[in-house]
């Protein structure tokens, strides 16, 4: 399903927050569980993976990591309000020092043109510091869309560290 560079990555950033002793948590919306999935694909990842929330419904986001519906209401599920929230929300309900959030849109249908196929949002938190966000998109089909997000989702982890 993910690219052996990314499993290969992915070991590569467990031994990362493990040498420092950092647990992370992932709140996902258009993965579906794929950036943990990755993670938790490398045998003895369980002393750095706490906990993964797949908030695939704005409910699901609202109920599980506390982003307020109005705040969806007001920016849409795809937006770097609601990434900042879901990751923050992930960071208050898990025991991790970083969290990485992902909301967007992988298509194939759901896209318009304020908010296209390929646009993903992501929010990255650290405990004692503000969750950051970035907005980028990507080209490919759902799966290469998912792909690249996992990855960049991975970028932002390591430059946390």
């Amino acid at each position: 399903m993910l690219p052996d560079s990314t499993l290969i990555e992915a070991e590569s950033l467990l031994a990362a927050c493990r040498t420092q002793g950092i647990m992370v948590a992932t709140a996902e919306s258009c993965t579906g569980g794929l950036i943990a999935a990755a993670l938790t694909a490398i045998a003895g990842s369980s002393d750095v993976v706490d906990r993964g929330f797949v908030t695939y419904s704005n409910q699901a986001k609202n109920e599980m990591i506390g982003v307020p519906l109005p705040l969806i209401e007001a920016h849409g599920a795809v937006s770097e309000p609601v990434a900042a929230a879901m990751a923050e929300g992930a960071l208050a309900r898990s025991r991790a020092a970083i969290t990485v959030s992902v909301t967007g849109v992988a298509g194939p249908g759901g896209g318009s043109a304020e908010k296209p196929v390929g646009l993903v949002c992501f929010g990255l938190a650290r405990k004692g510091a503000p969750a950051v966000t970035e907005r980028h998109i990507f080209p490919g089909d759902r799966a290469a869309i998912r792909a690249a997000t996992v990855a960049h989702a991975f970028k932002m982890i390591r430059a946390a560290l």
